[in-house]
């Protein structure tokens, strides 16, 4: 099992990345009494060269190769690859994700129409001050899914300034559970188990790329995947009742007639 965790903060002492830490640790402990095989790799984007996106839409027309910018975007994006299960974190910076990790998002804005990482579980998680984490969750929740992520949980900690080591305790409970929520989904395929909501989405972009020219990047992308034939239901063949997915297409095919 792989889990990588991005953490959008600067501060390799704070708040965020001290909790990474002990998600990361307990993950480990849980691992080892599993007698399953762990790697777990801590990656802090202010480490890295990610240059704002330009707009210019190469990565859309032409593909991700594309992209005018030489940075760090493309190891990231193969560490994503490689990885099984993603714990993404964040500050809580004006309402929001810090700067650091919008910048890496709109970066990755082509998974918005090529879904590449279907079939993966993510975790986001964010800390703040004393207001909320609401919005910065749901900013973090709506690319993941969209990039065909698997939705395992998400959470969200008042911590204050920053946190002494030594009252790092009571959070540990709740830490815990995101590291057993993202274990247990990893480990027992829980992307192949897709909620209303992935099951939805995917059919109206199915139906908004069947109605693309053809000829287009994206359009083509998504037939080479098998995704435009009107049998397919998912990115990846769904362990979900029949019903489910009859119900969840009926209400994506619906709801395209307004989006789309």
């Amino acid at each position: 099992m792989n889990i990588l965790a991005l953490v959008g903060s600067n501060r390799k002492k704070g708040n965020t990345a001290r909790l990474v830490q002990l998600i990361g640790a307990q993950l480990e402990t849980l691992a080892a009494r599993a007698g399953h095989p762990l790697t777990f790799e801590t990656l802090y984007l202010g480490d890295l060269d990610i240059r704002p996106c330009r707009g210019c839409r190469a990565c859309f027309d032409r593909g991700e190769d594309a992209c005018p910018l030489k940075d760090d975007v493309p190891l990231i994006r193969a560490k994503m690859d490689a990885a099984d299960g993603l714990l993404l974190a964040s500050p809580v910076y004006v309402d929001d994700v810090s700067g650091l990790v919008k910048t890496w998002m709109d970066r990755l804005a082509y998974l918005c129409h090529r879904p590449a990482l279907a079939g993966k579980c993510a975790y986001p998680i964010a800390t703040v001050g004393g207001s909320s984490t609401r919005h910065a969750l749901r900013t973090m929740n709506a690319a993941l899914l969209t990039w065909g992520y698997h939705l395992v949980g998400q959470a969200g900690y008042k911590m204050g300034a920053l946190t002494p080591p030594d009252e790092l305790a009571p959070y540990q409970l709740a830490t815990a559970r995101v590291a057993e929520q993202l274990f247990r989904a990893v480990s027992q395929q829980r992307a192949l188990r897709p909620s209303w909501v992935s099951l939805i989405a995917f059919k109206i972009q199915q139906l908004a790329w069947q109605r693309e020219p053809p000829g287009s990047y994206d359009r083509t992308w998504w037939q080479a995947q098998g995704w435009l034939d009107p049998a397919c239901t998912f990115y990846l063949p769904p362990r979900t009742p029949r019903v489910k997915v009859a119900v969840a297409r009926l209400l994506g095919a619906v709801l395209a007639r307004w989006m789309i």
